[in-house]
């Protein structure tokens, strides 16, 4: 059977049919299963030996239960093909629509239609300058462009002018106060530290508002309670004339309870005129010179987006190739009567979610599992995509992570994700998207928030997550029951009391994406999850890994960020021959575990220890060449040989983007400052690199690949604490380098011309330091040559010396 293609049809049918919707919840859930059993099979397979010998061995063993499961899930899959003929499915392929990417850093287009709305709140912006705190609400439907006009507002730097401090928050439908006012406190301050209480946060943004002119944004507001808003606005009152505060609310009467200056703006929709604007600009459609035909049938569509921005650019955003047949197919689709009364679904998004291909479509409804106005980290998610096997298997010379990447660009240009306004490396889904994504992923996909202690309904759930922005959410105690019930459960998001509930290891052996917020043990029983392939465990208060984590076979992603007590890794680490992301930032390892050069898959390991023993040594990282972005060397000092580090093959990571190399003390003395000097010329890098840390380097002069004119896309170098040092290394010919550190060299008592020129090279006639933009000398208490004397040219360009 073609599953996919049936699903497409039995989607679409879902919508006015219950027998369908019954089927293919059905179909799903027997797909799930196979795909689990299959995945046991490939892993077992995978780690045992003699894998030709398997399957028969197999078939004579006590897993002989599993072959029956296999048998029943293959009869329940063939029973619903034969059911499909009775419910009128059929196979289609709605994934034929061309497609041009666009990047996520997509130019924000005008803001169409809104003219007068924008006069008439500039003018209340205005008045407000004669009160010391005034509130205004943008009010309207969800897509009618209230968050468009509030950042209109807050990016006007003509309008901002004259403001002291401002903030954009989201709040969403449960208006946690204490979380609220800790966001503003963030987005003002650079201190936020001791943050713990709701008055020491409310003493924090009193200080940082006071006798201050601010701005802030509350975006997504529904609370209407008198007492939270009258506890919240008390450390507002103690700014200068002309502070506001801009509300965006679909509820007409959340503003009036301020009780406050306060002047409410109503939002209404666009017209059919200014709507078809909206669509053809991102449609990339010229509005004059363009096809009659095409603008004719555009016009039609954009007059079924019922007046909201929202849906005029999701649908325009679907028509971007200018093909007539194309655009017929939108505008005759049969969703348009699909009735949104008992829903919240907006016809014109559900269309564009039809149109996308299957893979995006699934990647789309996984983000169901993400509250309101969640922060969505990229790289993060990416992971968790991966790890569900949601991502088409990479061609020759492309990753996985590459895969995600452009499944999340595709989505983003479609405007399934927009960045944010207030964090510019997070994306955020606009609210009716992501009831668009809870709508479409059933039973499947479900939050702590939503599940009840006798829901029988979910027992189909295979992903499940407890993440709560701000709000406590329900104890997981009370919903244990309903938890337990969920044996194939795949996903579990930040369920803290998960490894409190009994037999984790056979209750929820399915599992293959697991992550918390706290956690001080990690049981032995992690072993007996096979199929898990990301585990979060950052910011716990774990201080060891048992041994038993290293039977995860299929573990792709480990995340220890923030695990402080953490002091050293399972010895077996070396078995986890699939892992692709090791984050170990700001843990207190002492050592590496031995064998990390069979992680062959490597791309993501923060830091390396150079150890003293035969298989911890830094020739370990000779076969790691997949290794991303910044990585650091510590210990440096245990290098004996030169051979080692060249074994290390360093200059061959060419993916590497940031590189720290350091020795745990600067200013020993050595017998050899020759041979220092040989192992650090054994570890120059790739000529692609952009950033350079040297901290306690032990030898007296740098290797000559150090400021060599190649390195064309260095920007930042750090020489720290090279306290045998008398002279420094010829960095005036790298073409790029805008910031240049230089601290602690206890010998250096003057600058040469080396300095500036590359002397063995007199042919390159480039000015010294040409892109220089920040120059730091510190700590240099044999230093003879004053400030003035270094030469450095267009000191005009300086930000800081």
């Amino acid at each position: 059977m073609d599953a996919g293609a049936l699903v497409d049809d039995a989607e679409l049918k879902q919508l006015d049919n219950h027998d369908v919707k019954e089927w293919l919840n059905c179909l799903r859930d027997a797909l799930y299963t196979a795909d689990d059993l299959l995945d046991c099979v490939c892993t077992k397979a995978a780690t045992q030996k003699g894998v030709r010998n398997f399957l028969p061995s197999f078939l004579n063993s006590e897993e002989r239960q599993m072959v029956k499961e296999i048998e029943r899930v293959v009869r329940r899959i063939e029973d619903l093909e034969k059911r499909k003929g009775k419910l009128g499915l059929e196979k289609i392929s709605t994934a034929s629509f061309s497609w041009k990417t666009t990047s996520t850093s997509l130019v924000k287009g005008n803001v169409y239609g809104r003219e007068d709305d924008q006069k008439a709140l500039v003018q209340m912006l205005n008045d407000n300058n004669e009160h010391h705190l005034s509130v205004i609400s943008i009010v309207g439907i969800g897509g009618v462009g209230k968050t468009t006009l509030a950042q209109w507002m807050y990016n006007n730097a003509e309008l901002m002018e004259g403001f002291d401090r401002k903030a954009w928050v989201c709040v969403s439908e449960n208006f946690n106060i204490v979380e609220t006012t800790r966001n503003i406190v963030k987005e003002i301050s650079t201190n936020t530290q001791d943050l713990d209480s709701f008055n020491s946060i409310q003493d924090a943004l009193k200080k940082g508002l006071s006798e201050k002119k601010f701005f802030i944004v509350l975006d997504d507001v529904w609370s209407n309670d008198h007492h939270q808003w009258k506890d919240f606005l008390a450390p507002f009152q103690y700014g200068v004339k002309g502070s506001t505060i801009l509300l965006t609310t679909r509820k007409e009467d959340v503003g009036s309870v301020v009780q406050t200056n306060y002047h409410p703006h109503y939002l209404i929709p666009l017209s059919e005129d200014y709507c078809w604007s909206v669509f053809a600009a991102n449609a990339s459609f010229p509005e004059s010179n363009g096809s009659p035909t095409l603008e004719g049938i555009g016009k039609k569509i954009a007059r079924k987006c019922d007046g909201l921005p929202l849906a005029a650019e999701t649908l325009g955003c679907l028509c971007r190739r200018h093909d007539a047949e194309e655009w017929e197919k939108i505008l005759r689709s049969d969703i348009w009567g699909f009735s949104t009364i008992d829903s919240k679904i907006i016809p014109a998004l559900l269309i564009s979610y039809f149109h996308l291909p299957a893979h995006l479509k699934r990647c789309f409804v996984y983000c169901a599992l993400y509250p309101k106005d969640y922060l969505l980290d990229k790289d993060e998610l990416i992971l968790l995509w991966m790890a569900q096997d949601l991502l088409r298997l990479p061609n020759r010379g492309e990753s996985f992570e590459e895969v995600g990447c452009n499944y999340f660009e595709e989505l983003a240009s479609r405007l399934f994700f927009k960045p944010s306004t207030y964090n510019f490396k997070r994306f955020v889904m606009h609210d009716l998207l992501r009831d668009l994504a809870i709508f479409l992923a059933g039973d499947f996909y479900c939050r702590i928030e939503e599940l009840g202690e006798q829901d029988e309904k979910k027992v189909l759930t295979r992903h499940l997550s407890h993440i709560s922005c701000g709000s406590l959410g329900p104890r997981i105690s009370k919903v244990s029951n309903s938890i337990l019930k969920l044996e194939s459960l795949r996903t579990s998001l930040y369920i803290d009391d998960l490894f409190n509930l009994e037999i984790i290891g056979s209750k929820f052996k399915y599992l293959r994406v697991l992550s918390f917020h706290k956690l001080d043990v990690l049981p032995e029983s992690i072993g007996e999850l096979i199929h898990l392939r990301y585990l979060n465990l950052s910011w716990t208060d774990i201080n060891m890994l048992p041994e038993l984590l290293c039977n995860l076979y299929n573990l792709q992603t480990l995340i220890l960020y923030g695990c402080t007590k953490l002091t050293m890794l399972p010895s077996g680490m070396h078995n986890l021959v699939n892992l692709r992301h090791l984050d170990l930032r700001k843990t207190s390892l002492e050592e590496m575990p031995g064998g990390i050069s069979k992680l062959k898959h490597l791309r993501v390991l923060d830091f390396f220890i150079v150890g003293k023993h035969e298989d911890n040594g830094i020739h370990e990282l000779g076969g790691l060449s997949n290794l991303h972005g910044s990585f650091q060397l510590k210990k440096l000092e245990n290098i004996v040989d030169v051979k080692e580090a060249e074994n290390a093959r360093m200059i061959n990571k060419n993916l590497i983007s940031k590189l720290y190399l350091e020795w745990s003390s600067g200013g020993d003395m050595v017998s050899n400052t020759q041979t220092e000097r040989e192992i650090l010329h054994s570890l120059e890098p790739h000529n692609g690199l952009k950033e350079l840390t040297i901290r306690r380097y032990r030898g007296t002069i740098f290797p000559d690949w150090l400021g060599h004119c190649s390195y064309n896309n260095m920007t930042h170098i750090s020489l720290v604490c090279c306290m045998n040092c008398c002279m420094l290394p010829s960095l005036g010919q790298l073409p790029s380098l805008k910031s240049l550190y230089i601290r602690d060299f206890g010998q250096l008592s003057s600058i040469g011309i080396e300095f500036y020129k590359n002397e063995d090279n007199p042919s390159l006639h480039i000015a010294p330091f040409p892109s220089l933009e920040t120059l730091q000398f510190q700590d240099m208490p044999c230093w003879e040559v004053h400030c003035n004397e270094v030469k450095v040219p267009k000191w005009q360009r300086f930000h800081h010396i």
